[in-house]
């Protein structure tokens, strides 16, 4: 019996910033547009909503801020906003100043059920170029005590956590993000899993893309999800201009932005709690108990996602010149891995089996390329054999050799017809396209593939991919092994993305056609006859679409995500193209095939790790061998 059905609340908050046109030192005006986007967060099932930095008086007040009046109000208007969240599911953060010990401190008060439920100061006060916050503002660095507002004792302090709809929250305020001991550190080991930084953070030339780098660094840094909301434009502009930038940041990715200048009053998304706790226990991120944490009866509503979902997580949706970037970075790794170990094992020569598939070329490219990195000629460096069995069609055989031609690499054509039917005759096999006889004819490549590289000196080179060892498609001890495998850590489809970019490399641009053919050629072992040279054997028709195994793979491993959500986050991402049907099918057949297949990856080869998913038995993945079903996914 399956688990229930999975609902995104289980694991996903939706949070926002807020970005309201400033009304410097009217209070009034300031509360009336904080508290319109409030109730505009409300109806859209945000848990979690950030306002800017002093966004009840401005930030830009200066000299005002000591005025009494101001402060009165600002004390007034923040219990007013409270009030306002009485009996609605959204908890707010806003800046003000806060009066307390005959000192002023810029402050952070977090405000549900009615209530203001804590007032966070700010550690760090910048008094350097544009900023004088050491002329208005005093760091606390006492204990947490309490701090009266407008007649009701709150909690005040900077080792306060508030947990918001079952997720723990700390804050920081703006410069504390931007010094080397950032008070989020000491809060995420106090259990914090959110960062909220309500900020007021002047643009310069580059500064927007170096707060949306440190964003993304401190919320991987601390497994964690990081809002960070900064000031309107509609601050003062007497010497400093604001942008308004607002970022929401998890685990390293910045996942929702408005731009500086932008016009989104509301920047919102859904963070997965979820996949922050399996990554700090991947990395044992140990939490300490001591903060106090102020509680709060805020649930997770939603019903459906706002983040999108990606359909290819290993290479996801990026700019042109990042997914560059990321494609070029495998390669690299890639070559660079065979490079040293051909130093390593003292080996001058690569031998692979070129079938005229992607795996192959990908592996064929890859050698190419550390050829460049050892200084060698591809020619005496790299040879190919080319092995076609019972099922080889003639496209395929041809692209092969003309692959090796083109790229001035040695190619021989090893027919094995002859071998497999003198193996399945001496097993007294009856002919029947049966395993034994698709095994026989795998077997027999790679036995031809070991001996040549034994009687010419040289290494086997693996071709097989990370979706095809995820899943176990692959014959044990034929194509399964090798000296080394490139192609280890490489899902299926990223390898097809990979082969296209090299092909579009001026070094490749002889192969170019003959690479995009293989490109276009259905994935297919080849193992079962045809009649009219035509590929009768597609693989993904067997064990269904790489698209979806991958998908998979990447919320299993990575995430370690239960059946239930990743079937629902696979039917967000590919509502379009598969019926829930489908995507239920293929997934059992996932989960069932990873599950039998741990004895073919406990003897797998070396090769290099590339992305975040491996399925090393000596690195990354370590399961028993002899787990005979799926059943733990049920």
């Amino acid at each position: 019996m399956y688990e229930k059905a999975y609902q995104p609340r289980e694991s996903y908050i939706r949070v926002a910033t807020a970005c309201p046109e400033v009304h410097v030192a009217d209070v009034d005006k300031n509360l009336q547009t904080i508290g319109q986007l409030y109730l505009s967060a409300t109806e859209q099932d945000v848990s979690l909503l950030a306002f800017p930095e002093m966004s009840l008086t401005g930030y830009t007040v200066g000299d005002l801020v000591q005025q009494t009046t101001l402060l009165n109000q600002a004390e007034t208007g923040v219990a007013q906003l409270a009030e306002l969240t009485r009996d609605k599911n959204t908890a707010m953060v806003v800046g003000l100043p806060i009066r307390f010990g005959n000192a002023l401190y810029n402050s952070a008060a977090l405000l549900a059920e009615g209530q203001v439920k804590g007032v966070i100061p700010k550690i760090n006060l910048p008094t350097y170029d544009e900023f004088y916050e050491d002329r208005w503002f005093k760091t606390w660095d006492g204990p947490d005590t309490t701090v009266k507002i407008n007649g009701q004792e709150v909690p005040f302090g900077n080792n306060i956590l508030f947990d918001i709809a079952g997720t723990k929250v700390g804050i920081e305020i703006c410069e504390d993000l931007w010094v080397a001991q950032s008070p989020s550190i000491r809060l995420t080991e106090q259990g914090a899993q959110i960062i909220v930084n309500p900020s007021a953070s002047p643009e310069q030339v580059g500064k927007a893309e170096r707060r949306k780098q440190l964003v993304a660094i401190q919320s991987g840094k601390l497994f964690s999800g990081y809002l960070y909301a900064g000031s309107d434009v509609s601050e003062s502009t007497a010497e400093i201009v604001m942008g308004g930038h607002q970022i929401i940041a998890l685990d390293g990715q910045i996942l929702a932005e408005r731009i500086p200048f932008g016009q989104a009053e509301l920047t919102i998304t859904d963070l997965d709690i979820d996949h922050i706790e399996a990554d700090r226990r991947r990395h044992h991120v140990a939490t300490h108990l001591g903060s106090l944490v102020v509680q709060t009866s805020i649930v997770r509503s939603q019903e459906d996602l706002l983040t999108r979902v990606e359909r290819n997580p290993f290479l996801p949706n990026e700019s042109a010149d990042r997914r560059q970037e990321r494609l070029q970075s495998a390669i690299a790794i890639q070559a660079n891995g065979l490079a040293r170990r051909m130093r390593a094992t003292y080996q001058e020569k690569v031998i692979l089996g070129l079938s005229g598939g992607l795996d192959s070329t990908l592996a064929l490219l890859v050698a190419l390329e550390a050829a460049k990195i050892l200084h060698k000629q591809p020619g005496s460096m790299i040879e190919t054999l080319t092995m076609p069995g019972f099922a080889s069609s003639d496209m395929t055989q041809h692209n092969a050799q003309t692959l090796a031609n083109s790229l001035g690499v040695p190619n021989r054509v090893f027919p094995i017809n002859e071998l497999a039917e003198a193996e399945l005759k001496l097993l007294e096999h009856s002919g029947e396209q049966d395993i034994t006889y698709e095994n026989v004819q795998a077997r027999a490549r790679t036995s031809l593939l070991f001996n040549y590289a034994n009687l010419h000196g040289g290494m086997v080179l693996g071709t097989g991919d990370l979706s095809e060892i995820a899943l176990g498609w692959s014959t044990y001890n034929a194509d399964q092994q090798s000296h080394y495998n490139v192609n280890a850590s490489i899902p299926k489809t990223m390898v097809k993305h990979l082969v296209a970019y090299l092909a579009e490399q001026p070094d490749y641009l002889v192969a170019r056609q003959t690479l995009a053919a293989i490109i276009e050629t259905p994935i297919s072992p080849e193992l079962t006859s045809h009649h009219d040279d035509k590929i009768s054997q597609t693989t993904e028709d067997i064990i269904g679409p790489y698209e979806l195994h991958d998908f998979f793979l990447y919320s299993l491993i990575r995430w370690g995500d239960t059946r239930s959500k990743i079937e629902y986050l696979a039917n967000q991402a590919f509502a379009d193209v598969y019926q829930p049907a489908e995507i239920n099918k293929w997934l059992g057949v996932f989960l069932n095939r990873f599950a039998r297949s741990q004895f073919k990856r406990e003897t797998m080869p070396n090769g290099p790790k590339v992305g975040s998913v491996s399925l090393s038995p000596r690195g990354d993945w370590r399961m028993p061998s002899d787990l005979h079903n799926a059943a733990l996914w049920e």
